[in-house]
């Protein structure tokens, strides 16, 4: 289950910056949509170069590409739009495939409980070997003590 949950992180970490990337070329690349009767504006991108023109004459921005086309930056945003919805789908089959989503909560917890049962069998059982350990490694050591002592 950890390696489930793993990988729904990363594949949300990669759909959020499909996201943002996204976000930012329509911010900076959607041409300018001129409003009835009110004055034609700049892209987003040509009014941060003019803004930072006026603060610092001297220094000359790079001039801001040009927008693209309407027909290829309605492509582009298909795609992105694509891309995305293949992404989030990726991520429902992970989630689908997380252990437990058909059960009510009870029979959940009711698992757990067992889960837990099985779990302090276990932990008995290992304490049990590591002290059956520990009276051979007592038995061993005597008799390598004795054995010695013969030797001597």
């Amino acid at each position: 289950m950890g390696d489930i949950l793993t990988q729904i992180q990363d594949e949300l970490d990669m759909l959020l910056n499909q996201m943002q990337a996204s976000f930012a070329y329509i911010r900076n690349r959607a041409p300018p949509t001129p409003i009835p009767n009110q004055p034609t504006l700049s892209s987003m991108q040509e009014f941060e170069a003019q803004n930072a023109a006026a603060l610092n004459p001297s220094a000359a921005p790079p001039a801001p590409p040009p927008p693209p086309p309407r027909e290829e930056f309605l492509k582009d945003i298909a795609e992105l739009s694509r891309d995305m919805v293949l992404k989030e789908q990726q991520l429902e089959v992970l989630v689908a495939s997380l252990p437990g989503l058909d059960k009510s909560e009870a029979e959940q917890v009711a698992r757990m409980k067992e889960l837990e049962r099985e779990l302090e069998g276990l932990e008995g059982e290992r304490l049990r070997a590591v002290e059956e350990k520990e009276a051979l490694l007592r038995r061993v050591e005597g008799k390598i003590v004795k054995a010695g002592k013969m030797g001597s």
